[in-house]
């Protein structure tokens, strides 16, 4: 018996030891994972803190509703024109519009008018070279532009010798330049007219804030500063259309220019090739 009651209580002993130290390290462990969740907590806290967006202050909202709002150029210049009112500036507006529309009518005359005269040179030479003054006419005649007609009315002239293909040659130069330089004047019109009705705006819109003054005896600045603006306005607009004008007109001029000196060349070449048909046919 005590053998046995010796062996049960050895047993419980190590029974006990054993759950005890279970129990010590399931202990350890729950510490261990409560301090393991609190470090998790506070780093997840530290990672939303990071993640969120900072706060948009207040005073940034009407910047960008500034920003939002703004115009573009043509969308402020017609706000603009607007309040400039259409006394003068109808007047402004519409030396643009027929400005605009000879300009445009003039560069598709000009562009119609280029020719390739080096190739018509060597088509007329080579009608030539074979007596065949009609081949090169009717070369000519299927040419569009001044060049081809100049040589052409030159060409009719073939058998009455080189002087008078000359003369020819020079007089119809000139009848084309006029062809060329047609509407250039009406165009310089519009560009003069537009600032000088601007500034005819601007000093009866001075003479009307002046009136203002006079009727409520006092100099202020809410009284006149609108009539001043509205003043000005037709200036602005004025030298704006001026400008645009002064553009195209020297662009046209550049390519009556360019034509000109391709005439003058191409009908030198033309005389050559008439003086030596002549003198192979003598």
């Amino acid at each position: 018996m005590k053998k046995i009651f010796a062996t049960l209580a050895i047993l419980g002993a190590v029974t006990f030891g054993f759950t005890s130290n279970v129990l010590a390290q399931e202990d350890e462990f729950s510490e261990e994972s409560a301090a393991t969740e609190q470090v998790d907590e506070a780093a997840s806290a530290a990672t939303e803190k990071v993640a969120e967006p900072a706060p948009v202050k207040k005073a940034d909202a009407p910047e960008v509703a500034q920003k939002t709002e703004e115009v573009s150029m043509f969308k402020a210049l017609k706000i603009k024109f607007i309040e400039g009112g259409a006394d003068f500036m109808s007047f402004v507006a519409l030396c643009l519009i027929i400005g605009l529309a000879l300009c445009i009518e003039r560069i598709i005359y000009l562009s119609l008018s280029s020719t390739n005269s080096k190739k018509l040179l060597e088509g007329i030479e080579s009608c030539l070279d074979e007596n065949d003054v009609e081949g090169a006419m009717d070369l000519c005649r299927d040419t569009r532009g001044p060049i081809a007609s100049i040589m052409y009315q030159g060409l009719s002239r073939i058998q009455e010798g080189s002087d008078v293909v000359e003369k020819t040659v020079v007089s119809y130069g000139g009848v084309q330049m006029g062809g060329l330089e047609k509407n250039i004047t009406w165009i310089s019109l519009c560009i003069a007219l537009a600032p000088m009705l601007g500034f005819m705006g601007t000093v009866i819109g001075m003479i009307q804030a002046f009136d203002k003054i006079q009727q409520v005896g006092d100099i202020s600045a809410t009284v006149v500063a609108g009539g001043i603006k509205v003043a000005l306005l037709t200036t602005v607009f004025g030298l704006i259309v001026a400008m645009i004008l002064q553009l195209f007109l020297n662009f046209i001029l550049t390519r009556i220019e360019a034509l000109t000196t391709e005439m003058e060349d191409s009908s030198i070449s033309l005389l050559d090739l008439v003086v030596k048909y002549n003198e192979k046919n003598k």
